[in-house]
């Protein structure tokens, strides 16, 4: 019996990218009784190293024309190189369109930490189109910048012409709206999004605790979470401009949980600073206040510190799969139950226990989406 394989295109060839395609070597290597880290080890059929990147989109001179196994090490990468080893996969990375894919402030940094443009031409949405029926891509996953909403969704629209199940890792409101949503189920194509949530990040963290307040009859009065790193993704946020929809995803996927209004001057949560030095490590610090027994005052204060990509690879790795196996199974449009365990901003918000729950309910082929 043939191998089943997942065809996967990536847009985006940085931290994430290079997180997830080093941990498709690693499994394949050391096997998952040995090390663990994976939240579904089988889904339909299919493990972390039957993930194959057929195609690779980018807008960086160092890595556009270069083999995808070596554009993940190029510069601006700075994530953990936990394995070093990956092999040449004969594929080459496509210059990508920019459109908004690149803040203006982001050239007056040092080359090492910022975007260096390629001068090679741009594939335009027809070239994309083909390239994407020419390798037989499954999944397509999203990784442009944060505000690159024309980027994110001219990809998306490659995906639907191309028949392309879509991955939005990216806070771009795609998946979770309703026109998109009902596009992508018109063409029968599945789509997971958006904005990916890291296996234990600060948004999941943040959801667990005050999941925590409410069920222990705590009201939450007030509460904020704080992030800064020293990636390209928090370098492209100092521009306040392009967090719009990045804050509101954050927010929402705490505040859905709260079953009361607490007011917006009461919960702050969002990017916050560009520390060079850390790297692809993300500090967090989250602050919850409420009230106990007899209106007595208390809070929760925590620091968390992640490296920021590996994080956010093994959520991606399980939309992925999922992704490819509504399309085995003829499904399309938003997959409910991935979505909401692995996206920050999914078209419907459930609280995680129930989300892994209708997930383990999608691959038993218990539950449709």
């Amino acid at each position: 019996m043939a191998e089943k394989k997942v065809r996967l295109a990536v847009v985006g060839v940085g931290n994430c990218a290079s997180s997830l395609i080093q941990g498709i070597y690693y499994y394949k290597e050391k096997g998952l009784e040995a090390v663990k880290g994976v939240m579904f080890p089988d889904i339909g059929g299919y493990h972390p190293w039957d993930v194959e990147v057929v195609a690779a989109w980018d807008v960086d001179a160092r890595k556009v024309g270069k083999d995808v196994a070596e554009a993940i090490f190029a510069p601006p990468n700075c994530t953990t190189v936990f394995y070093p080893n990956v092999p040449k996969t004969g594929v080459t990375v496509r210059r990508g369109k920019t459109l908004d894919g690149c803040a203006s402030h982001m050239r007056e940094y040092p080359e090492g930490r910022t975007f260096v443009l390629s001068d090679q031409k741009e594939d335009e949405l027809e070239d994309v189109v083909a390239v994407l029926k020419d390798t037989g891509a499954d999944v397509l996953i999203n990784y442009v910048p944060v505000g690159s909403e024309e980027a994110a969704r001219f990809y998306a629209e490659a995906c639907l012409k191309a028949g392309v199940a879509f991955v939005n890792a990216m806070p771009t409101f795609i998946v979770s709206d309703r026109q998109w949503g009902e596009r992508f189920a018109k063409e029968g194509i599945p789509a997971v999004g958006d904005d990916i949530k890291s296996q234990v990040g600060a948004t999941i963290v943040h959801r667990t605790l005050a999941q925590l307040m409410i069920d222990r009859g705590v009201p939450i009065k007030r509460t904020y979470q704080l992030n800064f790193g020293g990636n390209t993704d928090f370098l492209n946020m100092l521009a306040r401009e392009r967090l719009k929809t990045k804050k509101v995803s954050k927010t929402e996927a705490v505040s859905s949980l709260i079953p009361y209004d607490l007011g917006e001057e009461n919960i702050h949560i969002g990017p916050s600073d560009y520390v060079p030095w850390l790297k692809d490590n993300k500090i967090a610090y989250i602050r919850l206040e409420g009230e106990l027994f007899g209106g007595v005052p208390m809070y929760i204060e925590l620091k968390l510190s992640v490296e920021d990509s590996p994080n956010s690879a093994g959520s991606a790795m399980d939309a992925i799969r999922c992704a490819k196996l509504a399309k085995d199974r003829g499904i399309g449009g938003p997959l409910l139950s991935i979505s909401a365990y692995t996206m920050k901003h999914p078209p419907e918000q459930y609280p995680d226990w129930k989300a892994r729950q209708m997930v383990l309910e999608f691959i038993e082929g218990k539950r449709e989406r």
